[in-house]
């Protein structure tokens, strides 16, 4: 399969890749598939069920809503997120919806069907939609899964494991960590390079550069935002947000303090997923849940390492910077899994922080080779870590272990770059150890709530 860098990095809403943005595009997808055909007319009812994780979390990730509105032709990256609850609301308060966003039917409360205890077989985040006519007869029946990192098949490209229809030939194809260090060393090239090269076959360069520009202003964006938005989070637990006090004390120390770069790097993080947890616009990168890792550790080289320089030079950094990202990110996503469903949240913090470690390393002057000693290093220390979100939601432990990890990258990539590229663990072989770590691991740890700090920590 042949996978962009905006694959890796797609701009929608949180608070998750897997359990908002995807069920949104598998509904939208099911509604449009009725329109394309010509049997939207015909629609007076429709269904959506939801199983494994999604049934499971789905109400405190914000499944629910993204259904509904992806039934009335939402999409994750352009849907407004200031009217979100309004609409849904008044979806439900009129039992209405517009299928596809032209078509009138019925709708209520309990045609999203919640299963808890149920899963489909190809993967934890599994979905039937139904349409029914006037007189209750199935017109048609879809099964979709939310793979990570808002990916969604369908059941015939779920059993090839496919995460897209897409067979494009490519100039320099890698499916392991070791086949892109070969391309690098024989070519002479490095990874950005290839993966840059590989995106020239779907677009032109400057497209991939604008691009690439757009999803740091994204970026950047919801970092500003998430710094000047005060309040709590929403959902039970009453999480305050923590990072505009931070902003304002660290504007205030100017930089007297030396913990402040770290606590800069804490914040950056910190203010993208408290934005994510609350519904707001993020780039998935390469999950919601792990949306502050990368543009943490691309906020510090912008600040601390690239101040000064020219900003064409800072925007080719930049460009530089994502492209090695999606390049590790990919490996992770075609020999791992990026979804917390399937393999804990090692899939989604770990391997952001490899991206983001790999990332860093290269635009500091890092060697293939030490590029991904860097992502190893990142991976390999995130290891066996367990994705169970206190009440289902995206706050705890999810927003502290993105600063964590944050921290973990920059350190990953200052370790790799101090040596010559050589180790012991590679890449693949942590991807691996990471596939069958969170075979072995058990469901309740996979993103159900129904283990680890879910149930020691009491809900207030």
């Amino acid at each position: 399969m042949a996978l962009s860098v905006f694959d890796l990095y797609s701009i929608g809403i949180g608070p998750s890749s897997s359990h908002t943005v995807g069920p949104m595009r598998a509904a939208r997808i099911f509604a449009e598939g009725l329109a394309d055909d010509g049997e939207i007319g015909t629609v007076a009812r429709v269904r959506a069920e939801l199983f494994g994780s999604l049934g499971a979390t789905g109400h405190g990730h914000g499944s629910v809503k993204a259904v509904i509105l992806g039934l009335e032709g939402d999409d994750p990256a352009t849907t407004d997120t200031t009217t979100y609850d309004a609409r849904v609301a008044a979806i439900l308060d009129r039992q209405e919806l517009r299928l596809a966003g032209s078509h009138p039917v019925r709708f209520e409360a309990d045609d999203v069907v919640m299963h808890r205890r149920k899963s489909l077989p190809a993967h934890p985040n599994g979905m039937i939609f139904t349409a029914y006519d006037a007189a209750g007869a199935e017109l048609r029946a879809r099964t979709y899964y939310s793979v990570g990192g808002g990916f969604v098949v369908d059941e015939n490209q779920a059993g090839a494991d496919r995460v897209v229809a897409d067979e494009t030939v490519l100039p320099y194809p890698f499916s392991t960590g070791a086949e892109l260090l070969a391309v690098c060393a024989r070519e002479d090239m490095s990874i950005s390079d290839v993966m840059l090269a590989n995106e020239l076959t779907w677009r032109s360069e400057a497209d991939v550069r604008a691009g690439l520009l757009e999803i740091w202003r994204v970026m950047a964006a919801c970092v500003d935002e998430g710094c000047h938005r005060e309040g709590v989070l929403p959902g039970g637990l009453k999480v305050p947000r923590r990072a505009p006090e931070l902003y304002t004390s660290l504007c205030a120390r100017g930089g007297t303090d030396p913990f402040d770069v770290m606590d800069w790097v804490n914040l950056y993080a910190l203010a993208v997923n408290e934005q994510n947890a609350s519904g707001g616009r993020v780039v998935t990168a390469p999950t919601n849940g792990a949306a502050g890792i990368v543009p943490a550790v691309l906020h510090y080289w912008v600040r601390f390492v690239a101040a000064g320089r020219p900003q064409d030079e800072v925007d080719d950094g930049i460009a530089r910077f994502l492209l090695t990202g999606a390049a590790i990110g990919i490996l992770a996503k075609m020999n791992a899994s990026i979804s917390g469903a399937e393999v804990g949240c090692q899939g989604e913090v770990g391997s952001a922080c490899a991206m983001a470690a790999g990332a860093l390393c290269e635009v500091i002057g890092g060697t293939p080779a030490q590029v991904e000693n860097a992502a190893e290093i990142g991976i390999e220390h995130n290891l066996g870590l367990t994705c169970d979100p206190v009440g289902g939601l995206v706050q705890i432990p999810c927003i502290e272990r993105n600063a964590i990890a944050s921290v973990k990258a920059i350190n990953a990539a200052r370790m790799a770059s101090h040596g010559d590229g050589s180790h012991k663990v590679s890449l693949d072989k942590a991807l691996k150890t990471m596939r069958e770590t969170g075979r072995d691991m058990m469901t309740k740890y996979k993103e159900t709530s129904r283990g680890g700090l879910a149930v020691n920590v009491i809900e207030c």
